[in-house]
């Protein structure tokens, strides 16, 4: 975790500051700046336009809304992938453990991830899509990106089952986006 992040999530408590909650809706985020591909070769966010891209940070077995939401990500590679939806997934390290590969290589199959999953070091990508926004409440996010490379839906963290009100709003946007054309 980033002395940064770490100084002001500190700094915000003491200050009594509010989380933000706003969202960068209709934003192209930046490429990402991530490494060590696991199910995939190394992949750019600008050779995944004209497809729709889910993208969604997670962080090891002790995160219980990581481990909840991954049946829900799980399920919408299956239904999905054959329509376009890309599941892209970003490990990162929270523990206090030194990261291992080998732990996230074991958690990514304890998990059933398939679809292709990298590595956030220093969660400069998390950093640069969300936490530069200001202090948010999870870290486990989710972005929803549209054909064009445009945000269209977040979900600012924490967990989404089958049945909840977040897991189906998911789905919606995801069959609304998969029916877009570029």
């Amino acid at each position: 975790m980033g002395k940064r992040f770490l100084f002001l999530l500190l700094f915000s408590a003491l200050a009594g500051q509010r989380y933000d909650d706003s969202l960068p809706l209709g934003d192209r985020p930046p490429e990402w700046r991530v490494a060590d591909w696991f199910n995939s070769k190394p992949l750019k966010l600008k050779e995944l336009r004209g497809e729709v891209v889910l993208v969604r940070w997670w962080t090891g077995p002790h995160c219980r809304f990581c481990i909840a939401s991954s049946h829900a990500l799980n399920e919408f590679h299956d239904e999905f992938s054959k329509d376009g939806l890309k599941i892209v997934a970003f490990y990162h390290h929270k523990s206090r453990e030194p990261l291992s590969k080998e732990k996230v290589v074991l958690n990514i199959e304890s998990l059933g991830f398939s679809f292709p999953v990298a590595i956030d070091h220093k969660w400069r990508t998390l950093t640069d899509w969300w936490l530069d926004g200001g202090i948010r409440r999870f870290t486990s996010v989710t972005f929803l990106i549209d054909r064009n490379g445009v945000v269209r839906h977040i979900h600012p963290g924490g967990q989404y089952l089958k049945g909840d009100e977040a897991y189906k709003q998911m789905r919606r946007m995801i069959r609304t986006l998969l029916k877009e054309k570029v």
